[in-house]
């Protein structure tokens, strides 16, 4: 049988080779294997990019994870960067991101870190995948108040967005920047970071933002150079 995890986790068409079963049965066992050492009631951090599945996955992981004792900080569309930072930051037990990166639509995945916020090695990976295999031998269900409980935190995006700024001192002044968020989860830190630059960069120029805003149709998909270039020229002098 071929491993569940990948290179960068477990990815499928949702719905259909990644379903919500499996989802919650990755909560289950991810949670227990990433937890089981602590003596504390763990915490999983969870974020998702923007596709119409990562709603039903993310509720479905977090169900699992609440069903074996842990609980779950809920932040919302953020790019995977984001929840690795801020896993690390709230020194939460671990985190997951509900992401397929550049895969089609239709596609779907769930990446795992630890407490430090990095990729899992291979063998917690395979250890998780062989728990959910051997139907979770040895797993406890709690009852009651031992269940574990989901804390919804969106506004943790401006902790990464703060960060984002801080981390990388740069001078554009008198530049004029096109941004193309491909429809995806830097729809927003992305843009709310340039703006928090604006200060420093007046001629700032958000594609997301103005040209939208302005009811110029954006192209299908990731923009090319020459659809950038277009993009710039529309926005036009002072913008």
């Amino acid at each position: 049988m071929a491993r569940l995890f990948g290179t960068d986790g477990v990815r499928g068409i949702a719905n259909e080779e990644l379903t919500p079963l499996m989802a919650m049965q990755l909560g289950q066992a991810g949670a227990y294997v990433l937890t089981k050492e602590k003596e504390h009631k763990p915490t999983i951090m969870v974020g998702c990019d923007t596709r119409i599945s990562g709603d039903m996955l993310a509720n479905a992981l977090m169900a699992g994870a609440c069903s074996v004792g842990a609980n779950c900080v809920y932040v919302g569309i953020m790019p995977t960067p984001a929840v690795a930072y801020l896993t690390q930051k709230y020194k939460v037990d671990a985190g997951v991101v509900i992401s397929a990166s550049h895969n089609p639509v239709e596609f779907n995945g769930i990446k795992f870190f630890d407490g430090n916020g990095y990729k899992l090695p291979d063998e917690l990976e395979d250890e998780i995948e062989k728990l959910m295999k051997d139907k979770m031998p040895g797993v406890n269900f709690p009852t009651g108040p031992a269940v574990g409980k989901v804390k919804y935190r969106t506004d943790a995006r401006e902790e990464y967005i703060n960060h984002a700024i801080q981390s990388v001192p740069v001078a554009l002044e008198g530049m004029k920047i096109v941004v193309d968020c491909a429809e995806g989860a830097a729809y927003y830190t992305s843009v709310e970071a340039l703006k928090e630059l604006r200060l420093d960069v007046p001629q700032a120029t958000l594609l997301s933002y103005e040209l939208q805003k302005r009811g110029v149709r954006l192209p299908d998909g990731i923009l090319t150079k020459e659809e950038l270039a277009d993009a710039l020229v529309a926005l036009g002098p002072g913008s």
